[in-house]
């Protein structure tokens, strides 16, 4: 099997979210953490793969991260006044 884009997931202080997923997402999701855990010897729980799937997306946005650096330029131009 090809390595996984996520590796082991790190068990941190969780803010609460609730959100409906498309049953067919839900789905592989289920089947990612069964490899995921077969990959790395874990027992993942597929609901704690939301947050770094969406952080990967993130980080990997080029566009978005655009968009952020231009808002927290504008941050630090407000706070410098």
């Amino acid at each position: 099997m090809s390595k996984l884009k996520l590796g082991a997931i790190l068990d941190e202080k969780p803010v609460k979210l609730t959100v409906d997923l498309p049953a067919a997402i839900h789905r592989d999701l289920v089947v990612y953490a069964e490899a995921l855990g077969r990959e790395t010897g874990q027992t993942v729980d597929p609901a704690k793969l939301v947050a770094p799937m969406l952080g990967r997306f993130m980080s990997t946005d080029r566009a978005f991260a655009k968009a952020r650096r231009s808002a927290r330029g504008s941050t630090a131009k407000h706070e410098t006044r």
